[in-house]
């Protein structure tokens, strides 16, 4: 069964930082490119914020999260990463990781807050 587990989620103050991480398990987790994705609180829209190749030569960042937020992979470790800095009140969300080709997340998602 494919699985993926977020976790490192919590409240901090804007400029703050967290580091999420997402465990796969169940399937070849470097076979697969990978998603970061979020839902703001209140809308029922997944918003894409970031994707890794399956051996972390590439990646890509929404606009909104570029220069601020970095994603990063450890394929010994079937674990999924993304660094977030100088956060903002806009970036408080349910995050996802998903693997792409997959239409929704299959985790319960971790949240964050970002608030004085």
């Amino acid at each position: 069964e494919v699985q993926l587990v977020e976790s490192g989620g919590g409240l901090v103050q804007p400029g703050g930082s967290l580091t999420l991480s997402c465990a796969a398990s169940g399937f070849t987790f470097s076979n697969y490119a990978m998603n970061w994705v979020r839902q703001a609180p209140g809308t029922g829209l997944l918003e894409w914020v970031s994707q890794i190749n399956s051996d972390g030569s590439g990646e890509g960042y929404a606009e909104s999260v570029k220069g601020r937020f970095t994603i990063f992979r450890d394929n010994a470790k079937n674990t999924l990463y993304l660094q977030m800095n100088s956060l903002k009140p806009e970036d408080t969300a349910v995050y996802y990781c998903r693997r792409v080709g997959d239409r929704a997340p299959r985790g319960q998602g971790t949240q964050v807050t970002v608030s004085s």
